[in-house]
């Protein structure tokens, strides 16, 4: 049959990358689909990356608000210097309403869908003005007698929203 040992590897060989794709194709009908083992960890890895995303979502969506009400918050105090500059310095003159009519794109009007300009109080020498965002969070610019600028954040709802807790300075 075989003259010599090395046709016999050779058939030998030949024989076995015939029977290959058949020895293939039958293991591939065995193992279709996945474990229920695999797809428990494929759902695992979602939900811990799940856990991850959606705080983190949450939390630059709550700055986006905040950042509204405080662009707003600015551009009040910038017409609040305009309107004390039109008369002789004094802030008395610095209303809701006299901010608005100075400026139209700055809202008074209570909104769930943008930051409004919710409370201003002034004397002659003194402001506050108090812009509220979307989710409830109060952000507020005061400027003394002596001139000085402070700004305060204060989260009356979610308890969270300046900054992680409930009051901060920005």
């Amino acid at each position: 049959m075989f003259s010599h040992p090395s046709q016999y590897r050779l058939k030998s060989c030949q024989e076995r990358l015939a029977a290959t794709p058949h020895v293939l194709e039958a293991g591939a009908l065995e193992e279709i689909g996945y474990s229920l083992i695999e797809l428990l960890v494929v759902i695992l890895i979602l939900g811990v990356l799940s856990a991850i995303a959606i705080p983190s979502f949450l939390s630059q969506q709550t700055k986006g608000y905040d950042a509204q009400a405080k662009s707003l918050a600015r551009s009040a105090e910038t017409t609040a210097e305009a309107i004390a500059s039109e008369h002789d310095g004094l802030y008395q003159e610095v209303t809701e309403k006299s901010i608005n009519a100075e400026e139209p794109a700055i809202p008074i009007v209570a909104s769930k869908h943008e930051a409004y300009l919710s409370k201003v109080i002034s004397s002659a020498s003194e402001y506050k003005i108090t812009t509220k965002a979307t989710n409830g969070d109060e952000l507020t610019i005061h400027r003394n007698a002596a001139g000085e600028i402070s700004r305060e954040c204060v989260s009356p709802s979610t308890k969270t929203g300046c900054d992680g807790g409930e009051t901060s300075s920005w």
